[in-house]
């Protein structure tokens, strides 16, 4: 029996590259799929149901890919040949999603356009899971959190760089942002093939420059770190049932603040673009093909770009932060500052101002993926904590398939066809969770 060896600084870094080119692929759909689908002929109020794949992916594929995953062993490892066939898919999906129209002999553009982000989504979920996978593989108790504050990094500059990439090619370096009706215009064309080549670049980098452990070896490390605790009789997949039955009420009332939370993000990844090129820049709803539409799009990406910087900086204060005013507090704070930030939105008439609002939205969104777990986790039963993590997913995925359901109908009939108040509806959701949070009883909290 033995332990795992110690890893240098750049060989983590190296472990979790391929991360960044998976969250810039996953940034560049956030920021840009729903104006190439409505380039397309997608209606606004539509948006919401092209979108609905993105949950329901994530909540079939992860826990399956993880449940393989665990049980693969190849001469590329177990994780690695997973995220490398990802990145693969991802890439064509990248490629040929603003390119759907050279399909139109076989298919109209909007179809081929809506199932090459079937493609990106099922994609990103296979390489996603893995990745974190692999960081519990390869490093011991003392230096895990060293490599998921590396992985955040990774991440939050992937996001960073797809979310201001078609910008940046538009502004900075003159590719035009200009192209006939039904087709998509350059700079996306280009953000997206670079995406795509970024993608599978940085898989690379960890594919080659980490070796993962063989299953002796894991054996041997598990020998060492693992309390030799017998194994509960199992039922199978009734296990999880029961388990949803008896979930600790921590859990029960974080699901209700998880609900709201992830409600008004899809709402905002969703429709932002058609609500800011609407309510800030005075475009009709079915002007899509404009120039002044590219640049409302253009400006989502910056947009989205700053809530995610915003988010990764501030993520390395919230243990401090939490320390001093409680972990609670420290949630239900950053839900009121982010709620805030979008409901801005609707006062706002200079794009500039818009910055703001996301650096609040920033704030919330390094809250929404720290806290929750980390009021959850004192609450789980140390033998069941993979399974309650996967349904804790559930409050993510569900509230998002909801709001893919009923947000195109409710912007249609609800909002006379308006999408800035599918934004205030989100930013209302998160002060709604901000609430909810006061109620969560944290068992670990020292403070308040």
């Amino acid at each position: 029996m033995t332990y795992r060896p110690k890893l240098s600084l750049w060989q983590i870094w190296n472990m979790s590259f391929g991360f960044m080119g998976i969250q810039m692929g996953f940034a560049l759909q956030n920021a840009n799929a729903s104006r190439i689908l409505q380039i397309f002929g997608a209606d606004v109020h539509e948006l919401s149901w092209f979108w609905l794949v993105a949950p329901l992916t994530g909540l079939i594929v992860q826990p399956i890919i993880g449940y393989y995953s665990d049980r693969t062993w190849t001469r590329l490892g177990r994780r690695r040949p997973y995220f490398l066939v990802g990145a693969l898919l991802a890439s064509i999906g990248l490629v040929f999603m603003p390119r759907a129209d050279i399909f139109i002999a076989f298919l109209p553009s909007l179809w081929v356009g809506a199932g090459m982000l079937m493609i990106m989504d099922a994609s990103f979920n296979i390489a996603m899971e893995p990745f974190r996978a692999l960081v519990a593989d390869k490093l011991d108790s003392t230096q895990r959190t060293m490599g998921f504050s590396i992985q955040t990094v990774l991440i939050g500059l992937g996001a960073v760089v797809g979310s201001w990439l078609p910008y940046v090619l538009t502004n900075w370096l003159g590719v035009s942002n200009e192209s006939p009706a039904g087709t998509v215009p350059p700079h996306l064309i280009w953000s997206f093939v670079f995406g795509a080549l970024t993608l599978v670049g940085a898989i690379l980098i960890t594919v080659i420059t980490t070796r993962e452990y063989s299953p002796e070896e894991m054996k041997e490390f598990n020998g060492v770190e693992e309390k030799d605790i017998p194994a509960e009789k199992s039922k199978g997949l009734l296990d999880i049932f029961t388990d949803f039955k008896n979930m600790p009420i921590t859990m029960r009332q974080l699901s209700y603040v998880q609900f709201f939370s992830w409600f008004g993000l899809f709402g905002m990844w969703v429709f932002a673009t058609p609500a800011v090129a609407h309510h800030i820049y005075g475009l009709g709803l079915d002007d899509n093909h404009s120039k002044m539409y590219q640049e409302a799009g253009d400006w989502v990406g910056v947009m989205f770009g700053v809530y995610n910087a915003v988010s990764a900086v501030f993520a390395f204060f919230l243990p401090a932060i939490a320390a001093k005013v409680g972990r609670k507090r420290t949630h239900s704070i950053s839900l009121v500052i982010g709620g805030i930030g979008l409901l801005s939105i609707y006062v706002i008439n200079d794009p500039m101002w818009l910055i703001l609002s996301m650096l609040c939205v920033g704030i919330a969104w390094a809250s929404i993926l720290a806290m929750p777990y980390a009021i959850l986790a004192g609450s789980i039963p140390p033998l069941k904590m993979g399974v309650y993590m996967g349904i804790f997913n559930f409050f993510i995925v569900l509230p998002q398939i909801l709001n893919a359901l009923i947000g195109g109908p409710m912007v249609k009939y609800l909002y006379g066809g308006d999408p800035v108040y599918a934004i205030v509806t989100s930013g209302v959701s998160f002060l709604i969770a901000a609430l909810l949070v006061n109620k969560v009883q944290d068992v670990d909290d020292s403070v308040g």
